[in-house]
């Protein structure tokens, strides 16, 4: 008996209000005491004997449930399968019935809590799945049923053989007296598992903001391949009560795209079916920060954890990890100060004076007459590329003319006089 379905067997006492309707075990009998766990089953040889084969020939065996005491016992039976390998098992991947041999007529039909398979019997009476009705096995006798057991066409490719266990949800098993076979499954495999760990690349300031990046990998071991799709639920928490206002993103098709979720949970982009070990180890690069939202005040330790599941059919999670690592809230503007600067400048104002404005001389003589000038709407000089004192030279060159003009007159007055 593997160690999961000996759990199983160990607590079975409180999950029974999880399996059926709470009106179930109001309706059914007082719930067997300690020592009244005094059943033993017992599993004869399955016919034809060897290996099953995906939605090849089924086997039928016989399951003898007996009471050793002198008082009856209330029998609820629940069949354990526990296989090898990573896949959780659907209804149908497994063929189960039941019939009476010497017993009262019977239903069957197949439950998945918390993801494992497990065949379920009971009495044929009206209401009797509902109510949660067992056979109550006679003092110091017996019950036998033959059970009809097989696989589904599409029982994963990953999974092998598998433990079948017939204990009770009623705890009315004695410790050690379940019954159980082994089945082997053909082609024989070699198993593996799904393992899935996180890698923290870096963690500090990016830009503005402080992000941690991180890598989930997920690596697929042994023969087969997974035959649906895989989801991961990713969960962000931290110690307190405060609103974290986490902002995911995930590199998708090379670029960052948003992760959206709440409550902290986000749902990754699924890898596709047929996942296994050839495809070596799948990376999904992660990067988180802080939102300006966030009620955290100071640098924080977050605890990242990624749920595995089957995308459809049996969701139940079957593979977990979890990473810690810090993160600081962002500050999105530094508080105002009204104290003046104490640091002196290292280089002086570099803003040029105002350039004076010159008025152009005007120019009356006739030795001016080869001078023109421009004058925009507000009187100055027309900008024609020379620099700001071309007015200024300009009137010199005006005033130098009439000089030299008045001087040449002067000159030729002497000259007649003489």
């Amino acid at each position: 008996m593997s160690v999961r379905t000996a759990a199983a067997i160990a607590v079975v006492a409180g999950v029974v209000t999880t399996l059926l309707p709470l009106a179930a075990t109001a309706a059914s009998a007082a719930p067997v005491t300690d020592d009244q766990a005094v059943l033993r089953t017992e599993m004869g040889t399955p016919v034809p004997s060897g290996p099953l084969s995906r939605g090849g020939a089924t086997e039928t065996f016989d399951l003898t449930v007996k009471n050793p005491t002198g008082k009856a016992v209330s029998y609820k039976p629940w069949m354990l399968l526990d296989q090898t390998g990573p896949s959780r098992l659907q209804k149908d991947d497994v063929v189960f019935k039941v019939d009476a041999v010497d017993a009262p007529a019977t239903k069957s039909s197949v439950g998945q809590q918390d993801g494992g398979w497990q065949g379920l019997f009971y009495p044929a009476t009206a209401g009797g799945k509902e109510s949660g009705e067992g056979f109550d096995i006679p003092a110091n006798g017996k019950m036998t049923w033959k059970v009809t057991l097989g696989l589904g066409a599409n029982y994963p490719t990953n999974d092998g053989d598998f433990t079948f266990t017939a204990t009770s949800y009623n705890n009315s098993v004695a410790p050690g007296g379940a019954g159980s076979h082994l089945f082997k499954v053909d082609p024989q495999i070699k198993t593996g598992e799904l393992k899935t760990w996180f890698k923290q690349v870096s963690s500090g300031k990016d830009g503005q903001e402080q992000r941690a990046y991180l890598n989930l990998n997920y690596q697929a071991t042994g023969e087969g391949t997974f035959g649906t799709a895989l989801a991961t639920t990713l969960i962000l928490s931290h110690p307190g009560e405060q609103k974290a206002d986490f902002r995911l993103q995930a590199l998708i098709d090379g670029r960052w795209q948003d992760v959206t979720g709440e409550y902290g949970r986000y749902e990754l982009p699924r890898i596709p079916k047929g996942f296994g070990s050839s495809a070596g180890v799948h990376t999904l690069p992660l990067r988180v920060c802080l939102g300006l939202d966030t009620q955290l005040t100071k640098k924080t330790v977050i605890t990242m954890e990624s749920e595995v599941r089957h995308a459809e059919g049996n969701t139940f999670p079957f593979q977990n990890s979890s990473v810690q690592f810090p993160l600081v809230p962002i500050v999105e503007n530094a508080p105002p100060t009204d104290k003046p600067s104490t640091t002196p400048p290292t280089t002086p104002p570099t803003t040029a004076p105002a350039t004076p404005v010159v008025q152009p001389a005007v120019a009356t003589s006739t030795g001016n007459a080869n001078l023109t000038t421009t004058a925009a709407s507000t009187g100055s000089l027309a900008h024609t590329g020379a620099g700001s004192s071309t007015g200024l030279y300009a009137g010199l060159a005006a005033a130098l003319v009439v000089l030299g003009a008045a001087a040449a007159w002067l000159g030729r007055r002497r000259r007649t006089a003489a």
